[in-house]
């Protein structure tokens, strides 16, 4: 198991990585300065996608990262 601050390097690399350092920023302070409920998020986030394209988001997904 890592460690909290390896996740929190980890999770901010990906930030970066993927809105660049302006919006990760940004997401970091939304995420702060509002309610929020992650679970509750989690569950509606690909309410929008249909299982093809999940299963093509996680096959992508495990390519990179093998």
């Amino acid at each position: 198991m890592r460690t909290d601050t390896l996740v929190r390097v980890e999770g901010m690399r990906v930030l970066n990585e993927r809105l660049g350092l302006v919006d990760a920023e940004r997401f970091v302070t939304l995420i702060l300065r509002e309610p929020f409920d992650y679970t509750e998020w989690q569950r509606n986030l690909y309410n929008d996608l249909t299982i093809d394209e999940l299963c093509d988001m996680a096959e992508a997904t495990w390519k990179k990262a093998h």
